[in-house]
């Protein structure tokens, strides 16, 4: 048997489900989602993503016709249908089927909501032993005035061009700039530096409020460690002692070289290897059983 996905209620064979053509979602992007992830049975920070759907969804004026008690039984009931003790879980909520015009108040049928699980793996575990080489991308990030970055939603391309750009310099990943050329994120994960005993990410206003970077940002403050919010720009990453990105598919990989720059000693550093330490307890403990 094939794996199941959940669609609008309903479990569903994977390569037989089925949405509009004149689904929003797909022809202009209009819709949210969150990538999620769990370990053991154990969905991390099920709560905190269910949370930021349904402030993006609100930013985006999409009801979502569910309360999020009965999202998370779904949640937790796809995994539980498909068998996965560790998975991935992309949950998708479109706006619908409409015309095809943009007016959202074409779409007169309803919400789509999605959930599909499955396994992943972002970086080779070699990353995660001896570091990876990242580089900067051309493309600048959506300016916030235009997007507000906190929204998840469907439209990724301003992400995948940026990736593209990475693609065409044989990286894994590449840092977006904003429109004044301050660091704001990568393609698909948040970054964080350590200079002088101090960790360090760029404003969270500027960026996606990542879940894995506020669960090491929270590790941070707990353990004492010097955090703050920085606007930095590209040199500064250049100079740091130690660079890491941070994301629900990648968790968080140590980054030792930025556009040819070695960072640091150009190996994974203390702190990284303690808060990647730290973050594999906290998966055990936070988050919904299933």
């Amino acid at each position: 048997m094939g794996r199941k996905v959940y669609l609008n209620g309903k479990f569903i064979d994977r390569n037989k489900a089925k949405i509009s053509i004149f689904d929003h979602g797909l022809l202009y992007g209009d819709g949210v989602f969150e990538g999620i992830r769990s370990y053991n049975r154990l969905v991390f920070k099920l709560r905190e993503h269910i949370d930021r759907l349904y402030k993006s969804a609100d930013a985006i004026e999409l009801k979502i016709p569910m309360a999020k008690r009965i999202l998370i039984k779904a949640v937790r009931d796809t995994l539980k249908r498909n068998k996965l003790d560790n998975a991935y879980i992309r949950l998708v909520v479109t706006r619908g089927p409409g015309d095809l015009g943009l007016d959202p108040r074409k779409c007169k049928t309803g919400v789509i909501i999605f959930i599909i699980t499955d396994k992943i793996a972002l970086y080779p575990r070699k990353f995660y032993e001896r570091g990876l080489h990242i580089v900067s991308a051309r493309i600048r990030k959506n300016y916030k005035g235009a997007i507000n970055p906190n929204i998840k939603s469907l439209n990724y391309l301003n992400n995948i061009l940026a990736k593209i750009d990475g693609i065409k310099k044989a990286s894994h990943e590449a840092i977006m700039l904003t429109y004044d050329d301050y660091v704001a994120e990568c393609t698909s994960d948040n970054i964080f530096i350590v200079k002088g005993g101090t960790l360090l990410t760029p404003p969270r206003d500027i960026t996606l409020k990542g879940i894995t970077q506020g669960a090491v940002i929270n590790i941070a403050r707990k353990k004492k460690l010097r955090f703050k919010e920085k606007n930095m720009r590209l040199s500064e990453i250049y100079k740091a002692d130690e660079c890491f990105l941070t994301g629900t598919a990648a968790e968080i990989v140590p980054v030792i070289k930025v556009d040819g720059h070695v960072i640091g000693t150009g190996k994974p550093g203390p702190v990284t290897r303690f808060l990647l330490a730290e973050f594999h307890k906290l998966t055990k403990i936070d988050g919904v059983r299933y």
